[in-house]
């Protein structure tokens, strides 16, 4: 008897969906009915794992191998997902480059590379699906922001202001783009631990909120989910972070339990 798969919602781009946040993502995805275009830049080999999970789910997957900082490669991108497997309706902007810098390091160069990844990027792929959205059609590109939006301080200094401007262009892409596209954000809290944190710094970081524990990656990808078909919800952002927003920090959260990270940021 053939394997007859189920209808779907459709094809979901995840970018940095090979790893993290981003696979978990992807996986939540699949399994609630969307085929899946995971993008990777240089995690070629745990891209194609998670092609194979996505596909034990029941549903088609494939590969996507692209620099976000390079404009004409990201143009092309939703080009190769329609090619490979259907033309793309809901775009998940997961990747962002996150280097530390503060005020005292900051350099223009730094600043450049996370615009053109963080920002940019996920601009042109709104431009790009809705101008190849049929006009009685209808797409959602969902934007992973961060909390700290909500809850200043002068960590990150360039991450940070990408993902500032991307929190505007959500609402101001909402009002350009709509009505065939939504647009909306996520907003985790600490979900993973960071490079050179300890597992009892994450902990002790994780815990910092009223709830007494952040957000998950499973947390984020249920929010996702949800986004994705919620047709009543656009230019807004949808703060996951278990109410770490709520709790003030001079400094991010990470070196609040992490003394030697923080030191190390200033040599």
């Amino acid at each position: 008897m053939a394997n007859l798969r189920k209808p779907g919602n459709g094809v979901a781009l995840v970018t940095g969906g090979a790893r993290r946040i981003g696979r978990e993502i992807a996986l939540a995805l699949a399994r609630d009915g969307w085929d899946i275009a995971v993008h990777y830049a240089t995690s070629r080999e745990d891209s194609a794992r998670t092609v194979v999970d996505i596909e034990a789910l029941g549903r088609r997957a494939v590969a996507v191998n692209r620099d976000l900082a390079i404009e004409a490669g990201v143009k092309s991108l939703l080009a190769e997902c329609a090619s490979e497997l259907a033309p793309v309706t809901c775009v998940v902007n997961n990747a962002s480059l996150f280097e530390y810098d503060d005020a005292e390091h900051f350099t223009t160069e730094a600043m450049i590379r996370c615009m053109r990844t963080n920002l940019a990027a996920p601009i042109v792929l709104a431009q790009s699906l809705h101008a190849q959205l049929p006009d009685d059609a209808r797409g959602v590109v969902i934007n992973l922001l961060d909390q700290k939006l909500w809850n200043r301080n002068p960590d990150f200094l360039s991450y940070t202001l990408s993902k500032s401007a991307l929190k505007e262009a959500t609402a101001l892409l909402a009002v350009a783009l709509a009505p065939k596209l939504r647009v909306v954000g996520v907003a985790p809290g600490i979900t993973l631990p960071a490079d050179g944190q300890t597992e009892a710094g994450f902990d002790a970081a994780h815990a910092r909120t009223p709830l007494g524990r952040s957000s998950t990656s499973a947390d984020i990808a249920q929010a996702v989910v949800y986004l994705a078909k919620a047709d009543a919800v656009t230019g807004t952002t949808l703060l996951v972070d278990g109410g770490q927003h709520l709790v003030p920090s001079t400094r991010d959260v990470m070196f609040l339990t992490e003394p030697a990270a923080a030191a190390e940021t200033k040599r």
